[in-house]
């Protein structure tokens, strides 16, 4: 096999990886987001601290799942050739259902937002998630949302 096949596989192996991710992620399913994560997954969550290992993204998930339903659409993958890095841009439809710390009172608000992450793909497994979303425009549609 050349270098160029091989990396090809290792590229197609990494976009699948984190579709399946994502696709965890629409259904609910917290132990299939879980599964294709590494032990030691670095996340860095949008405008906050550095979490690190499953634990902490587990953790994640349940006040996710305390505050937010949320489904991603319009999902774009794209991964280095070598398939080390995956890029990800998606529009998020969410609904507001119970406070989270911080951020303004929740009474079930339906939202709209763009967003983005980044993902370090190693042994077939998910090293690191890096999201990215423009909080001010959530805030914004939170607080004006009837």
């Amino acid at each position: 096999m050349t270098d160029a096949g091989h990396g090809r596989r290792r590229h197609d192996r990494a976009i699948a990886l984190v579709q399946a991710y994502y696709d965890a992620f629409n259904r609910g399913d917290w132990d299939g987001m879980l599964a294709v994560l590494g032990d030691d997954v670095v996340h860095d969550l949008n405008q906050g601290p550095r979490e690190v290992g499953r634990e902490a993204f587990t953790a994640f998930l349940r006040r996710m799942q305390a505050s937010y339903r949320e489904q991603l659409q319009d999902i774009v993958l794209m991964a280095t050739p070598d398939g080390d890095r995956v890029a990800a841009e998606y529009v998020v439809h969410g609904e507001y259902l119970a406070s989270d710390a911080g951020l303004p009172e929740a009474r079930g608000q339906r939202y709209v937002l763009a967003g983005g992450a980044f993902f370090d793909v190693r042994d077939d497994l998910i090293r690191r998630v890096t999201n990215y979303y423009n909080l001010e425009h959530w805030i914004e549609q939170v607080e004006t949302a009837q």
